[in-house]
């Protein structure tokens, strides 16, 4: 479901170069020679991108086929969490057979990272996914109407999606695309701020939103209230927002509630009704919706984005009549929009809302989320996000999950995702047999991206003197292999390790049947 607008309806001001730049762009899908590219959009949080966005999908509409995911604060650990978004659809109304057909060779390898295939029982190659994404998206667009892919949030996007857009933002040839994506800039760490640096040097247009003049903010005050709102009243606004977009939005709607008065007499009181949008005063707001409706808000927010109603009953503990009542409180305060699945009105709300739970309740609701994921029987790898957020607590069917959420990463080509989970194991602990275990796991996850990791780990394994003779054996060969390949520097002399015949190095160990859900914590 797409997110929100941010307009609330009314214009949308001083964007008129970007909505220019993102107009000439759709229309060079469609032009003698067309042409796809690049938009990207970044700026503080509040300042207008998802508007923009939506933009973009109202001038494509009818026109273009409009492919639209959006990263989650929540959900940055589910590996190929906006590819999914942006292709399943795509993908669920065919038939299997015609999936298959689509993806052809590369069903078994794409496929587990799609959802649409089993993952298999060996590491997928992450690069062998990401070149079978972008055959599947030049496959796909050279079939429908120019293609037009817009992603939100992309500082929240999960690293393998974020690694494989920045990969495929560089493509040349094949069918024209446009790829629009808009991200926080004070929210991109890490290697996620290195990836959206590499989108920003392929863009044709990097735009870094502004907050608005007191001028736009006056417009908008006249728009949500009357050509009456006077120049005090409406420079208050403006001194209240600090001509943050959303804040601006939410700031005019709380006053047409109040059935305020705009005029300058009425300016002292946008103060106490801007506090309440944000902060401290929006959870005082959402507390003043009684305790149920609070618990139903928490709820959610633990969930993140594409929100199942079903799972967010079950998460607090309600009854349906009771839940469709929250949710319905939820709405008419400006905190949720849709039905099933649910969305918080803007992601400063779901994040307002998320940290506001105490640290206890919220690590108990992660708990018992993945304990309803499980049951579910949607899968350990989805379970692992909230598994990784459950404090340590000596469970070994915990560890076990996590043990079989990082195989099934491995088997998607998200090593990464693996090495966070089997980190978190042995932080539980586990017994010291299969403490053993997990750091020769650990070993395997890490041998791409860091070969001098793959080796420290390997040989805290072989030391526990604990593994089993075939484990022990390939620890030893792979340990030994990798480090002949790796210099001091910790980077890879050659672009391949000698291998065992018939053993690669980091191969997973056994498959190990799937652990029954732990009960909720």
């Amino acid at each position: 479901m797409p997110p929100p607008e941010e307009s609330d309806g009314l214009p949308l001001l001083e964007r008129e170069p970007e909505i220019a730049a993102a107009a000439h762009a759709v229309e060079g899908l469609f032009g003698d020679t067309p042409s796809g590219g690049l938009l990207v959009y970044r700026g503080a949080a509040g300042l207008g991108k998802t508007a923009l966005l939506a933009e973009v999908r109202r001038m494509a509409a009818g026109r273009c086929t409009v492919w639209s995911a959006r990263g989650g604060e929540t959900v940055t650990s589910v590996p190929f969490h906006v590819v999914r978004q942006l292709l399943q659809p795509a993908l669920t109304e065919r038939g299997p057979d015609d999936v298959r057909d689509l993806l052809g060779d590369g069903y078994d390898i794409v496929g587990p990272a799609l959802g649409v295939a089993p993952p298999g029982a060996r590491p997928a190659d992450p690069q062998g996914v990401r070149d079978g994404l972008e055959t599947l998206f030049r496959r796909l667009a050279e079939t429908l109407p120019p293609l037009v892919v817009i992603v939100d949030d992309a500082h929240w996007s999960d690293l393998e999606s974020l690694g494989w857009l920045a990969s495929f933002a560089r493509r040349t040839g094949g069918p024209p695309i446009l790829v629009v994506v808009a991200y926080r800039s004070e929210d991109a760490i890490g290697e996620c701020a290195h990836l959206l640096r590499a989108l920003g040097e392929s863009a044709r247009l990097l735009v870094t939103l502004k907050a608005l003049t007191s001028e736009a903010t006056a417009r908008l005050a006249r728009a949500a209230l009357g050509e009456h709102a006077d120049d005090p009243f409406c420079r208050e606004v403006w001194e209240v927002t600090g001509g943050n977009a959303y804040e601006t939005v939410e700031l005019l709607a709380k006053a047409r509630d109040e059935a305020l008065d705009p005029v300058g007499r009425s300016a002292g009181a946008l103060s106490a009704l801007g506090a309440a949008t944000r902060g401290t005063g929006l959870i005082a707001r959402l507390e003043g919706l009684g305790t149920t409706t609070t618990r139903f808000a928490w709820a959610a927010a633990i969930l993140g984005t594409d929100i199942s109603l079903e799972l967010v009953v079950s998460l607090a503990g309600m009854g349906p009549a009771e839940a469709a009542d929250c949710a319905e409180r939820l709405r008419l305060a400006r905190i949720l929009v849709g039905n099933d699945p649910l969305e918080f009105v803007h992601p400063l709300i779901a994040t307002a809302v998320y940290r506001a739970i105490p640290s206890g309740i919220r690590t108990a609701f992660h708990g018992r989320a993945a304990w309803l994921v499980t049951r579910k029987g949607l899968g350990a790898a989805l379970a692992a996000r909230h598994l990784l957020e459950v404090h340590p607590d000596n469970d070994a069917e915990l560890v076990e999950q996590l043990r079989e959420a990082a195989a099934e990463h491995l088997a998607v080509g998200a090593p990464d995702a693996a090495r966070r989970c089997l980190e978190r194991a042995l932080t539980e602990p586990p017994l010291p047999r299969v403490r053993a275990e997990v750091l020769y796991e650990l070993g395997c996850a890490t041998l791409l991206a860091s070969p001098a990791t793959t080796v420290r780990h390997l040989r805290d394994a072989i030391d526990t003197q604990l593994l089993d003779d075939n484990l022990r054996v390939d620890a030893v060969f792979s340990s030994t292999t990798t480090c002949a390949s790796t210099p001091s520097s910790g980077s890879p002399r050659h672009s391949r390790t000698t291998t065992r015949p018939g053993k690669p190095p980091g191969s997973s160990p056994p498959k190990r049947p799937a652990p029954r859900p732990a009960p909720p914590r």
